[in-house]
């Protein structure tokens, strides 16, 4: 009975040192070295305890802190992007990370401010096997978590310097003083003459201060390698980005430069004066006199000519929905005027939002078309949804196009007869046949024959019957699948 009494005691004694040094699970900084088993394994060994007096409890999983992904808190001056997938590194040794020249002028200030290019090639790996979490861009940083060899995930930020009222000023004139530079922007383009406006905007070697929760006191070290590498992915897609982390949002700015195009405008209407009237005596007015003949009319211009800058006002209307009006009427008084005919009185109500909607710059719904689409999508009693897919079929080929994705047909035989035949020469599997459709036996690449003779790819889930037109209508059924994702699998 002495001899239980005292392991009671000591077993309670233990329990009550565990509790006492015992590290909160929700604590933020670098992991231990030690791992949870060895660490219970080293104080059992303490103790003294075998499995018969006591055993062991099951070493803790570690706490991975929660994604740094709230879009919910998103705003002009905060964007959260998710995670980018792994992508593949075959034959990518030596070849450029971003696909653009603003991205890859990011990565060169990257590498050539670094000090020890195998740090490079180790967050090259990791921002290509999406290691990288979701990334958080607002004014002068970025800030994601990086998974490396451990189980919890590092915090890491990389800082840049903001610009400064006069850099803004600077970069808003030379953007606003050529309508090309606005229309790229908003196509999600970086002139290379705007960024040359003797403006910042791209960082150099050392302008990047990249920060981390490891202890590798690299500059940088992998972690923060990968976040700015898979940045440069980020300023492919939209250089929008580039322009928050110098500290101004998209909507700002496109607001800012609406205000000074329009200022600009009526400074140069009110700058012109008015021409003097030519005088003429009364006399010479109303004698007796026979009138020429009327001149020939003037050749219609090559081009219609750019409509005016529309500034944003308080509860107005959108200046760039106006501006895409005006620009689409313009365009089609000058058809009507070159060729007498108006092809687009020829469309029905739901063809024309579709066209109008395919005319705004960009692809997909974005944050600048949402209202466009809902406005247009109400008016011919669609949902945004159906009219986000029409505008991919019109942009794929036209009414043409849209007549493929929303008329199935029985064609003759002949031409769709004999495209079955090719597609098995050329390697590929038998296509299901049905209508005027060839569906891949797997379900994920379809081909439609349009009525103008030409063959439209499709792409799906596989599983799901959710077609999206995709690629260039070719005459071959072989050529229409040419770009698509594997379509020749077995």
């Amino acid at each position: 009975m002495r001899n239980e009494s005292s392991v009671a005691r000591a077993r309670e004694l233990r329990e009550l040192l565990a509790g006492a040094f015992r590290m909160p699970t929700g604590a933020d900084g670098p992991e231990e070295e030690t791992s949870p088993g060895r660490s219970e394994t080293a104080r059992t060994e303490a103790h003294g305890d075998t499995a018969a007096d006591h055993a062991a409890p099951a070493p803790a999983p570690p706490h991975l802190p929660r994604s740094m992904a709230a879009p919910d808190r998103d705003g002009d001056l905060r964007r959260t992007f998710p995670a980018f997938p792994a992508r593949s590194t075959e034959g990518a040794a030596g070849a450029a990370f971003a696909e653009t020249w603003w991205g890859n002028a990011w990565v060169s200030a990257l590498e050539e401010g670094a000090l020890d290019a195998k740090r490079l090639v180790r967050g090259r790996a990791y921002a290509e096997q999406g290691n990288v979490d979701a990334i958080t861009v607002t004014p002068g940083l970025v800030l994601a978590y990086v998974r490396g060899s451990r189980p919890r995930p590092y915090r890491v930020q990389v800082r840049l310097r903001t610009l400064d009222d006069a850099d803004w000023e600077r970069f808003l004139d030379a953007a606003a003083e050529r309508p090309g530079h606005i229309a790229a922007l908003l196509d999600k383009e970086m002139p290379q003459s705007l960024a040359a406006c003797g403006v910042p905007l791209l960082p150099g070697p050392r302008d990047l201060d990249p920060r981390c929760s490891c202890p590798d006191s690299g500059h940088p070290c992998k972690h923060a390698a990968a976040l700015c590498y898979q940045t440069a992915r980020l300023l492919d897609e939209d250089p929008f980005v580039l322009l928050l982390l110098r500290g101004r949002g998209e909507r700002e700015l496109l607001d800012a430069l609406s205000r000074l195009s329009a200022a600009r405008t009526a400074r140069a209407a009110q700058e012109r004066e008015p021409e003097p009237l030519p005088g003429v005596r009364a006399s010479h007015a109303l004698a007796p006199r026979e009138l020429p003949p009327l001149p020939q009319p003037l050749p219609p211009p090559p081009h219609p000519e750019q409509p005016p800058v529309y500034p944003a006002a308080p509860g107005g209307p959108d200046p760039f929905a106006l501006d895409q009006l005006a620009t689409d009427a313009a365009a089609r008084a000058h058809a009507l005027l070159a060729t007498g005919r108006d092809p687009v009185g020829e469309l029905t109500l739901w063809q024309d939002a579709v066209r109008l909607a395919a005319a705004r710059p960009g692809s997909g719904l974005t944050a600048g078309s949402r209202a466009l689409y809902a406005s247009l999508a109400s008016a011919a009693g669609r949902t945004p949804a159906e009219l986000a897919r029409a505008v991919a079929a019109w942009r794929q080929g036209g009414p043409a196009g849209l007549a493929v994705l929303e008329e199935p047909w029985d064609p003759p035989a002949g031409r769709f007869d004999r495209a079955r035949p090719l597609l098995v020469a050329a390697d590929l599997p038998a296509f299901r046949p049905w209508r005027n459709h060839l569906t891949h036996p797997r379900g994920h690449v379809q081909l439609r024959l349009g009525r103008d003779g030409l063959w439209y790819a499709y792409e799906s889930e596989p599983g799901h019957e959710d077609w999206w037109p995709r690629g260039t209508p070719d005459l071959d059924p072989v050529g229409a699948l040419t770009g698509l994702g594997g379509p020749g699998e077995p």
